[in-house]
């Protein structure tokens, strides 16, 4: 993609992320890559200053997956795929991408051992990655084939106009549908644990009770921001707990639930190249809907998890009862 500059003395960084309607961030991994060229020069800099009649080179190179660090012996169910991206139901316990503390196999991993071809906005490390789940929550993710879509995607994210819908399983019941507006930051007395506080980053969820049980409960949430551990937080901070979920509070008999009983349920956006609405929903896998159908009856459950259903509630909840 060649691009002329128009404005003048204009931060590089800024101007493409415009242009690309993709992140600083991504933009400086371009540059990191060698994917950026000012007046046929390599760039090595997001603060330089471009001028009226500069030309910019981008070149969105293939990820390779032979770089792959770990080998990614297990299957990720695929719910659709496309030449340009695949939606996927991501099992719960596996890690999205690598980092310096992650020693096992990623979905990343995986993606390139499929030897799907992968946009690499977000770096060779994190190739078609446009959105994360936490390690111990299961659930539908959209990857990107090519950086265009990528772009496109994370512009949605942006804007709002993509959106996913969680599943959670809670020690007790909401009792309101609620909407809960708390900033979140680092927690001071445990690094690996968010908190709700003063300085944090504004932080927005939305949360509709949808079967009730002494022991278990069903809840559905909605994000509007996309903070690290938002759902869980916000739901600790109103003290409600999702099951297994040790680290910010539930307390379970002998260990019996093995991971945070959290599922992204539902996900919608625009096809970057129809421009069709499109939406899908992951299957429950089995420990998560073993533990309802031992409190509810199936279809109970069905009847209140139908996506359409949830989609329009959420649509209408700026009138429910707010948290802040």
């Amino acid at each position: 993609m060649v691009v002329e500059a128009l404005n003048e003395n204009e931060r590089i960084d800024i101007f493409l992320s415009l242009k690309l309607k993709i992140s600083r961030n991504q933009i400086l991994n371009l540059i990191k890559n060698g994917c950026i060229k000012l007046n046929s020069k390599d760039l090595n800099k997001g603060s330089m200053k471009v001028n009226s009649g500069d030309v910019i080179k981008v070149e969105f190179k293939k990820f390779e997956s032979e770089n792959l660090e770990f080998e990614a012996d297990f299957e990720v169910p695929i719910i659709y795929e496309d030449s340009d991206l695949i939606v996927i139901n991501k099992p719960a316990n596996l890690v999205v991408h690598g980092a310096p503390s992650v020693k096992e196999p990623t979905l990343v991993d995986w993606l390139g051992k499929k030897g799907f071809l992968l946009s690499t906005l977000s770096g060779e490390g994190r190739a078609g990655i446009v959105h994360r789940l936490d390690k111990g929550t299961s659930g539908v993710m959209v990857v990107a084939k090519n950086n265009r879509t990528h772009a496109a995607l994370s512009a949605q994210l942006s804007d709002k106009s993509m959106g996913r819908i969680y599943l959670a399983i809670t020690d007790l019941p909401l009792k309101d549908a609620c909407v809960i507006e708390r900033k979140i930051g680092r927690n001071p007395n445990n690094r690996l644990k968010k908190a709700i506080v003063k300085d944090g980053r504004e932080a927005k969820s939305a949360f509709l009770n949808l079967l009730q049980n002494p022991n278990a409960n069903l809840i559905a949430a909605k994000l509007f921001t996309g903070r690290t551990h938002q759902i869980r937080v916000h739901l600790a901070s109103i003290n409600r707990h999702i099951l297994g979920d040790t680290l910010y509070g539930f307390k379970s008999e002998n260990d019996k639930i093995k991971r945070v009983m959290l599922h992204a349920y539902g996900l919608y956006f625009k096809h970057p190249s129809t421009d069709e609405h499109m939406s899908f929903i992951a299957p429950l896998w089995s420990d998560f809907e073993e533990i309802l159908l031992s409190k509810f009856d199936k279809g109970m459950i069905d009847e209140k998890i139908d996506f359409k259903e949830l989609f329009s509630a959420f649509s209408r909840c700026d009138g429910w009862m707010y948290i802040s």
